[in-house]
Formats: structure tokens, sequence, C-alpha cells
């Protein structure tokens, strides 16, 4: 756990920062390249860049504020609710920024919605894989005790000290990783426009599910206590993956019905 990257001045530049802004620029590259199979200049896609990285900043720190109302922001000058320097945002929040984002600024530059967003998904795993790595380093987003042989014994200044801790940030790391690549694979592969981002909010949703049951840094759970609030919301996600998924498909194959 390496809080602060490097200085300039008397100006911490934190690894938290850094990590984002390291997936951000990677995402954003493998997208313009995805998207020349598309037949979208790679220009466009790089001029999406500055909405997509507003709408998900936006998003994942309002989700954020949100959630730790009370704890965090409730009586505390307004100047708190912007600094982000050394963490505080929520990725379902900037998924849901990113999306609304994504939406506006490509009816206004006139791109093909659901292809633009197959393009753009598998670079939001690999984007996520740099993300998860700013919190390790950080010491956020922390796991539930245990005695495993990987577990992680994060410094005495830190809320686990002296307890080993599942690395909840790595596992997600490292599955995202692999969500990257399967993603990769599939782009090549879609029958319709829209399968790879719909896949995307699918997989991600159980991923999510499934790793939160490891997570130790939760002060509110729900549904008797088991329910995290990103387990929640990865029921919408799934839900809205599979609609998704549903409705392009059935919609590509009556177009290709009426074309025949």
């Amino acid at each position: 756990m390496h809080k602060i990257a490097f200085h300039i001045g008397g100006f911490s530049i934190y690894w938290y920062g850094v990590c984002i802004a390291v997936g951000f620029l990677l995402g954003l590259w493998t997208a313009t390249r995805r998207a020349l199979r598309a037949g979208i200049p790679g220009e466009r896609i790089a001029d999406l860049g500055i909405w997509l990285m507003i709408g998900v900043l936006v998003g994942s720190r309002l989700f954020y504020v949100i959630s730790h109302w009370e704890t965090e922001f409730a009586g505390q000058p307004l100047l708190e609710l912007f600094k982000i320097r050394q963490g505080g945002l929520v990725f379902y929040g900037g998924l849901v920024g990113g999306s609304l984002a994504c939406v506006f600024s490509v009816r206004a530059k006139k791109l093909p919605l659901w292809k633009t967003a197959d393009v753009l998904a598998p670079s939001i795993a690999l984007g996520y894989v740099f993300g998860r790595l700013g919190c390790f380093m950080y010491g956020c987003c922390y796991g539930k005790v245990c005695d495993l042989p990987w577990a992680v014994h994060f410094p005495n200044d830190h809320e686990t000290y002296p307890h080993g801790v599942h690395p909840t940030q790595l596992y997600e790391s490292l599955l995202s990783l692999g969500l990257f690549a399967g993603l990769a694979w599939l782009y090549p592969r879609k029958r319709f426009d829209g399968q790879v981002f719909a896949a995307y909010l699918i997989a991600y949703a159980l991923l999510r599910f499934a790793t939160e049951f490891f997570r130790g840094d939760y002060a509110v759970r729900y549904l008797g206590g088991w329910a995290t609030p990103a387990q929640l919301l990865s029921f919408v996600i799934l839900g809205t993956g599979l609609v998704l998924w549903r409705y392009q498909a059935s919609h590509s194959t009556a177009a290709g019905s009426a074309r025949s």
C-alpha cells in the first residue's frame, strides 16, 4: 500500500489518480484501434474521450457522495465534494454517468450508438483493471479478514491492521483482465450490434456480485445484512444487459428477415 506516487513541488500525486489516468488512456487507445473494424474513424472515438471522462467522473463521484453523505460529507465544506485525488469514486456511478455522456455525444456526432458501445465495451473492462490497482495502492475497497496464504496485510495506519484480508481489489483486477480478453475475442465474432456491450453488462454484474461477498469495507448492508449496495445494483445492471441482448438480437433477426 503506497498512496503517493511522487511529488511535484509541494503537490502530492496519488497512485489512485495515476492508475485511473493510465486505465482511461489505454482504454481509449484500444477503442480507437477497435473502431476501425466497425468503419468508425479512430479520431471520432478519441473525440468522445473528454465527454466520457466528464461523465465517468461526475457519475462516480455523485454516487460516492450520496452513498457516504452521512459519514463523510454532512456538515463539511462544499469543496470536499470535489476532492477526488485520493479516491472516492464508485464504478457503477461512473458506468451510468459515462453511458449517459456516451449517448448524448454519440447522438450529437451522429455515430451509430450500439456499434460505438461495442467498440468501447472491452476498453471499459481494461480501464477497470487499472482502476482497481489504484484502489489496492490506496487501501480502499478492501476485503474481509481471512488467513489465506494470499491474504494482504496493510500498514499499521490502515483500519484492518494487524489482520490479513482478502485482496478484493486484485480479485476484481484479474477478473476484469479476463473479461477484457473475452470481450476482445467476442468483438470480431459478434452477430448483432450491441452484443459486446450487453455481454459486458451481464458478465461484469455477475463478477461484481460474486466478489462483493469478500468485501469488508461496507458499513451498511441490505436484505438481512448479506447484500452490499453494489450487489443490489448488480441485479439492475444484469437485467439491463439481458434485456439489451434480447432486444438487439430479436431486432437484428427481424431486420434480416425483412431484407430477405
